[in-house]
């Protein structure tokens, strides 16, 4: 007897990831950053202020430095390269899923014969890296000599096109060598970054951490399709399908019916909210609610879907949260010691709508350590300002 397919609107869909993602624990919950972290499953963090706001606006009372106390001090984060090859911080302790993953996920190769590495050298290089940095933090120039030392010139050929002159070839793969990890962040020496190796682990066998990835990312953001799995770790979408066929045939995932289009989440995770979300929030810069969320379109309804995206991409511009949707977009510039918050709305905000406004720039100037000036406005600067 065929099991009867569960429904899911958009509103019980879209309840239930404002639930898990947008938590807004007490400041005596006992929930550490690293776990808000592993809820949201990854933080992006080419923008490291964006990540602590979108780790301390769910932690009541968090500041900035309790996420930079969790990445340099305890080193229960670590900021290293994650999904789609972007900086992002991850739970220290969730490595030996991610890593194991993270390598599964096929990657493409560079369209040019004159960069491209072999399979083998690109081994090479991830082990140099590993080797370079175990106890020690090098800027990339010193990593740079270190890896050239321990693989051969042809790592140094400045091949590669850079922002000012060009990069030497081992760079192509630097994305690898954090995803592997033999590579993550350290902090800056003065104003240059620096890098060192994560403590040692032993990754999770390839097929159950990339089953891991699967259900943590339905847990998040599901139901979900294949094709947004595979948008969101910049994976092949026929071998997307494939991976989500076989969690399917082996139980770990199921089916259900979203507003008419099959999609899934993990086996026996069925339970939605009734009732629709209802608040106003202020997300950062790549926010993972707001950059997940699909489809993009009920994420980004109407107006929004112009003035809040830039080419489609999700996560350019800070986004104005009303009832679990964008409704605007926001910027914040700092100086000093005060801050000045502006936020667009698309459409009119109710009396208790805007007290919740200012109670989140409020919240906003807590986390930065800043004195907080609403201004309600037109957003002029541009994309990722």
């Amino acid at each position: 007897m065929t099991s009867r397919i569960t429904k899911v609107t958009w509103a019980e869909a879209s309840a239930r990831r404002y639930g898990r993602q947008l938590l807004h624990l007490p400041a005596r919950s006992g929930t550490s950053v690293a776990a808000v972290a592993s809820t949201l499953l990854a933080v992006h963090a080419q923008v490291l202020s964006a990540a602590e706001l979108s780790l301390a606006l769910r932690l009541g009372g968090a500041t900035r430095q309790d996420v930079r106390s969790a990445l340099w001090e305890d080193r229960s984060l670590v900021k290293t390269y994650g999904p789609r090859g972007t900086i992002h911080l991850l739970a220290a302790d969730e490595l030996p899923f991610w890593t194991a993953a993270l390598t599964a996920v096929p990657g493409g190769t560079s369209p040019n014969p004159a960069v491209r590495m072999t399979a083998e050298q690109e081994e090479q290089v991830v082990a140099a890296v590993g080797d370079a940095l175990d106890g020690r933090r090098l800027t990339i120039d010193e990593l740079s000599e270190e890896v050239v030392a321990r693989t051969g010139p042809w790592a140094g050929d400045l091949v590669m096109e850079a922002f000012q002159g060009k990069w030497p070839r081992w760079r192509q793969v630097m994305h690898r060598t954090g995803q592997s990890g033999a590579l993550c962040f350290a902090p800056n020496r003065g104003r240059k970054a620096t890098y060192t190796r994560p403590p040692h682990f032993d990754p999770l066998p390839a097929d159950e951490a990339l089953a891991t990835l699967v259900r943590h990312y339905l847990r998040a953001y599901g139901p979900a399709t294949p094709q947004h799995f595979a948008k969101w770790a910049a994976a092949p979408r026929g071998w997307a399908a494939a991976l989500f066929s076989s969690l399917a045939a082996s139980g770990g995932i199921e089916e259900v019916d979203f507003e008419g289009t099959p999609a899934w989440v993990v086996a026996g995770d069925r339970d939605f909210p009734t009732e629709p979300v209802r608040g106003v929030r202020l997300l950062p810069y790549f926010d993972a609610y707001a950059v997940a969320a699909q489809p993009r379109e009920r994420m980004f309804p109407g107006a929004a879907y112009q003035r809040a995206l830039a080419g489609g991409q999700a996560g350019n511009f800070p986004v104005l949260l009303v009832d679990g949707v964008v409704a605007g977009v926001w910027h914040q510039r700092r100086q000093g010691k005060r801050t000045t918050v502006t936020v667009e709305p698309l459409g009119r905000l109710t009396a208790a709508q805007e007290r919740e406004l200012g109670e989140q720039v409020e919240r906003v100037g807590e986390i930065l350590e800043a004195v907080p000036q609403l201004v309600v406005g037109k957003v002029t600067a541009g994309a990722h300002a």
